[in-house]
């Protein structure tokens, strides 16, 4: 279900960006306390960060498969009825984190090529 969605997104940037923003607004109420959740916040805000390159046309050096899988993980995450519901404390986010997780260590390499040219684009103080 999620990938079918995600399809949809394809080249819809408007589309794209209402997604980032709904995954930004459920990132905001977690509670990131926890010192192994501040280094899943950490990746999560990384791939938010290249879905909205490649949105806004900034970064297109990656496969389409790629931002399939990878927006198809966010519709996941910012659905509150998946595997496990988001209304059960503590273990609704479970599968949600471990889905994203899955995505960044399976995109690793294209993660790496992200950070390179976002480190590239940064200009000197």
């Amino acid at each position: 279900m999620a990938i079918s969605q995600a399809a949809r997104l394809a080249g819809k940037q408007s589309r794209i960006l209402l997604l980032l923003a709904r995954l930004g607004a459920k990132m905001r109420k977690i509670n990131w306390t926890p010192v192994r959740r501040q280094l899943i916040k950490e990746k999560f805000f990384i791939l938010g960060r290249l879905a909205k390159a490649y949105a806004l046309g900034h970064y297109r050096a990656v496969p389409w498969k790629t931002m399939l899988i990878l927006l198809a993980a966010v519709i996941y995450f910012i659905n509150p009825l998946d595997l496990i519901p988001d209304l059960i404390p503590i273990a609704g986010l479970t599968d949600d984190f471990a889905v994203l997780l899955w995505v960044y260590n399976a995109i690793g390499t294209e993660v790496d090529k992200f950070l390179a040219w976002e480190e590239s684009q940064a200009t000197p103080v």
